[in-house]
């Protein structure tokens, strides 16, 4: 029988909104938030009603969305789902984590309010952009990067999507260099050139703040964004590491097909982790957070 895999969402996807329907539906989610606005006044009035651009940011973006997927994992697991193995894209292994018991969830949520003002902080401090590559191979996005002094490959999301970090000012020339070799580039709604050297100093002190954190040996079959395999190690260097360093998320994936997964649940507002495990993975069952939720309420 094949195994079912929790994945959850990175910055992105939020929207103003996010999280007010299922908090009316399900107790579960319901009590998530409420602890949330404890620990951070205001966590959910800014997912149902902030901005779009107050969503943006990410000392807001990044709790805000550890509480949407901590409230969905609570809905699905209090309905008996409870997966085999989880990741998170970025952001979301924090979230992952925390579900599979490397550290209780409101540890977690603390520790991502932490990330979110050092990424921030490193943000303000430069002109940066991210961007989706699409339709280029591997190779072909890792030479044009190669020809710039600060654009960095940084994401490899799956075939044919790759995105980057770099410095503002190459930002219209990068552009222009992938569409000449038939590429096609969108910037991303972040606000920062996050997994990349530009976060480097956001990393060493994450890894500072991780040092007093209690791990707990983990209940559920955790996958690195850092090495794509399950997790070895010090779980410090793992966490804090990836904030400047690629994701290996196509890779990722491809491992935990091989170790069984065969049923992927996108845990968080939207779904593009869904669209690229499609991609990677063909055969594989793919689900929203909400069509998981009406097929378990459905049986």
């Amino acid at each position: 029988m094949g195994k079912l895999a929790f994945v959850f969402s990175g910055q992105g996807d939020q929207y103003p909104g996010m999280g007010k329907e299922l908090v009316k539906k399900e107790p579960a989610a319901a009590e998530v938030f409420a602890w949330c606005d404890v620990l951070r006044p205001g966590t959910s009035g800014q997912c149902f009603d902030g901005t779009k651009e107050e969503l943006k940011e990410t000392k807001n973006t990044q709790p805000c969305l550890y509480a949407l997927e901590l409230a969905g994992a609570a809905a699905l697991m209090q309905k008996g789902v409870v997966p085999d193995c989880a990741a998170g894209f970025s952001l979301g292994e924090i979230a992952a984590a925390a579900v599979s018991g490397l550290f209780d969830s409101r540890t977690g949520f603390l520790l991502v309010c932490r990330r979110a003002e050092l990424m921030q902080r490193e943000a303000q401090k430069q002109d940066t952009f991210m961007a989706a590559v699409l339709k280029l191979s591997e190779e072909k996005t890792e030479e044009i990067c190669g020809r710039f002094r600060s654009v960095y490959p940084v994401n490899y999301n799956c075939p044919g999507q790759i995105s980057v970090s770099g410095g503002g000012a190459e930002k219209k020339e990068f552009l222009e260099a992938v569409k000449e070799v038939g590429g096609r580039a969108v910037v991303l709604n972040v606000s920062g050139a996050f997994h990349s050297p530009f976060m480097e100093q956001a990393a060493k002190d994450f890894e500072a703040e991780l040092k007093n954190v209690p791990f707990q040996e983990t209940k559920i079959r955790l996958y690195s964004d850092l090495t794509a395999k399950p997790y070895e190690g010090d779980p410090a260097r793992l966490l804090s590491q990836q904030i400047c360093s690629p994701v290996r998320w196509e890779r990722l994936i491809r491992n935990m097909v091989l170790d069984g997964a065969d049923t992927f649940v996108e845990i968080g507002p939207g779904r593009t982790l869904a669209n690229m495990i499609r991609k990677i993975s063909p055969d594989a069952a793919v689900f929203s957070m909400e069509e998981y939720l009406a097929e378990v309420e459905g049986c």
